[in-house]
């Protein structure tokens, strides 16, 4: 039997962090190794704690989440951060991501959604929900062309350059939210399939994860918010 999932909760709020404990320690798989309620705390805590991912609040005293992002990803052997949103504070998205998280997550999600998150972050195999994704990115894409190169993973649009055909398509599906089973079902292809071509472009492009080769894909103009808003 393979080891739970461990997760960190981050957020300056206990009862938040209570109902999320409640939440994932309710399910097989998943378990909470530790608590924190600022960004501080939270850098102290996984500097000690090995953990999978994070789920961090980043509007919080002291060390924000951004700054605490940043410090946690640059962690030997990172876990994984899905930073926690709400609309109105999409450029706080933005600045996230390029300090290193992995994805993001509507803070009023459901708990099947946030369970969701956290598995599919851990796997790699998505940004997150492609509802929440495409939803939120029509808020976030027209941030991401003037993004720093850090957003990334350091890569710039010379990073396009070696993807096949095929692999700049897949690309832009992932730009747009499409989960693997949607790109799949457009290709007429398996998922084993996507998967690879995702990987591939993961490599090739230097992007650390999904989330890092979307934002480079509208950093470099592959695709536009107008793409996004006629796709969605």
């Amino acid at each position: 039997m393979s080891e739970p999932i461990r997760v960190v909760l981050v957020d300056d709020q206990q009862m938040v962090r209570a109902g999320f404990r409640m939440v994932i320690d309710s399910q097989p798989g998943l378990t909470v190794v530790g608590e924190a309620g600022d960004g501080a705390a939270a850098v102290e805590l996984l500097a000690r704690t090995r953990a999978d991912v994070v789920l961090m609040d980043i509007r919080m005293p002291g060390t924000d989440g951004i700054e605490a992002t940043r410090q946690v990803t640059a962690l030997p052997q990172p876990p994984r951060v899905v930073v926690l949103t709400t609309f109105d504070l999409d450029e706080y998205v933005v600045a996230a991501i390029g300090a290193g998280a992995s994805g993001f997550l509507l803070k009023d999600a459901s708990p099947e959604d946030m369970l969701a998150a956290v598995r599919t972050v851990h796997a790699g195999d998505s940004v997150i929900a492609a509802s929440s994704t495409r939803r939120l990115l029509q808020h976030v894409a027209p941030m991401l062309r003037g993004s720093a190169p850090a957003a990334a993973g350091g890569t710039d649009a010379r990073a396009l350059a070696d993807l096949t055909p095929r692999e700049r398509e897949v690309l832009e599906l992932m730009a747009y939210g499409a989960s693997n089973t949607e790109i799949a079902d457009r290709f007429v292809v398996s998922e084993a399939t996507v998967k690879t071509h995702v990987g591939r472009v993961l490599a090739k492009t230097g992007s650390r994860d999904r989330v890092q080769a979307v934002v480079l894909a509208y950093r470099t103009g592959l695709v536009a918010p107008a793409d996004l808003l006629r796709n969605a």
